[in-house]
């Protein structure tokens, strides 16, 4: 549920008056920001722990210095992050007395989806016009990266990056236990082929297949005519792979279209685990982050390269570069 104006004030005005902001990059993220269904002081304590915020801190690279290191805030669905980019600048420039805020710092990011969201009074006018300027065959335009203060992801929702395949080795070797899926230690291979199996039982991807067959137009095997042909092919298609370039591009081309989230909670502990799932799941997500952390020059890893963007950014606002 979207934020009331009221709320969208409240929240804009606690960020505003954090003076965890004073002179550093703000990012804005999508993420649960209510206790209970209100915005509250005790959701207000709780969201430096939140875990989209949280990964995302996760992954800045260690040579950013700890002193100007970007901050990040949950704001709701993609919606709210818009709502709130644009109000935060708005109410700075009415009450700059009573805001740690730099606009020049502010930054936002939000979660490709099929159905693509408009963002009025911007330089581009919606989340997908974002997408094509600034990703090209699965990676990061890093030319026109500069161009943008709000970010869509490459991949559709982050927890898509959770599983890309080089992760696998990872999970294989992760310390509290290899994660499970259905009843067996995970291989990410299976993960993908159970997203393709569910292709043709996927509303949103049918009624958006345009738009899907569009983003992954770069991988010429495949036929998009159709949920069933777009099933087959790439089955076809990743059967017959030459190496395991051709395989990756073929999964990275699913991770954009194809929703995750179902996919990735079924990922669960071993069964030796006896700690809550969330903690098993948080300290998961911190070891994908170090591995991120050392991605910031390889533009297939989008999130990296958001971050190393945004290093740069604040570089030449302090004169460095």
């Amino acid at each position: 549920m979207s934020l009331s104006q009221q709320e969208l004030k409240q929240h804009c005005q606690y960020i505003l008056k954090s003076r965890r902001i004073k002179n550093k990059i703000v990012v804005l993220c999508e993420g649960g920001i209510k206790e209970e269904g209100r915005l509250s002081p005790q959701s207000y304590g709780k969201m430096e722990q939140m875990p989209d915020s949280n990964f995302y801190q996760a992954c800045v690279p260690k040579y950013w210095n700890k002193n100007y290191r970007p901050q990040f805030f949950n704001c709701g669905d993609r919606q709210d992050v818009i709502d709130t980019y644009f109000a935060l600048s708005e109410l700075h420039a009415e009450d700059s007395s009573n805001s740690y805020l730099t606009p020049e710092k502010l930054f936002a990011i939000v979660d490709l989806d099929l159905q693509v969201k408009t963002i009025d009074n911007y330089s581009f006018p919606d989340t997908e016009a974002i997408f094509y300027s600034l990703y090209e065959k699965g990676k990061v335009n890093d030319k026109n990266a500069i161009n943008h203060r709000i970010w869509v992801t490459g991949l559709i929702y982050k927890e898509a990056y959770f599983i890309v395949p080089e992760l696998q080795p990872i999970f294989d070797n992760y310390l509290s236990g290899t994660p499970i899926y259905k009843g067996n230690p995970i291989v990410l291979e299976k993960v993908y082929m159970d997203m393709v199996d569910g292709i043709d039982r996927d509303m949103a991807l049918q009624e958006k297949l345009q738009t899907a067959s569009k983003r992954i137009s770069y991988c010429a095997g495949l036929d998009c005519t159709g949920v069933d042909k777009l099933q087959d092919s790439w089955k076809t298609e990743f059967q017959n792979a030459q190496d395991e370039t051709s395989k990756n591009q073929l999964i990275y081309a699913l991770l954009t279209i194809k929703q995750v989230k179902d996919y990735w909670h079924k990922i669960q502990p071993p069964i030796d685990w006896t700690r809550e799932v969330g903690v098993y799941r948080d300290m998961l997500l911190l070891q994908i982050a170090e591995f991120y952390k050392e991605k910031s020059s390889d533009t297939r890893y989008h999130i990296p390269v958001f971050l190393k963007t945004l290093y740069e950014e604040d570089c030449r606002q302090h004169g460095i570069i």
